[in-house]
């Protein structure tokens, strides 16, 4: 899959207006529609708590990986947070994510900060 095609994208807020209004609404209309071929939720700091509080970005993160969407937390900020399982019984992916980052920085690939 060329490169052109992926979107990561880097979710550090943890306001749940912008969660659903920008996060999810951006990166589940890119699958329906096929802006992007891969879209790559990144959850880091603050953000895996809200997840983890909040039923309904709960079920936004159902719905997005039901269209899809890949979604990975940040293994150390989860450890850290103390809510690594209830991320991965989402169907989260928690892993190590700084030189992931730091790859598609550096490499230039398309990514949003939110």
């Amino acid at each position: 899959m060329d490169d052109n095609t992926k979107l990561y994208v880097l979710w550090t807020n943890d306001n749940p207006v912008t969660a659903e209004n920008m996060v999810f609404m951006y990166s589940i209309n890119s699958m329906i529609h096929g802006w992007w071929e891969k879209v790559t939720i990144i959850v880091w700091g603050a953000t895996a708590t809200l997840i983890c509080n909040d039923t309904g970005i709960q079920s936004q993160i159902r719905n997005a990986l039901a269209k899809g969407v890949h979604i990975i937390a940040c293994k150390a900020c989860a450890e850290q947070l103390k809510v690594s399982e209830t991320l991965e019984n989402l169907g989260v992916e928690v892993i190590y994510t700084g030189e992931l980052l730091t790859e598609i920085i550096k490499s230039k690939k398309a990514i949003i900060t939110i």
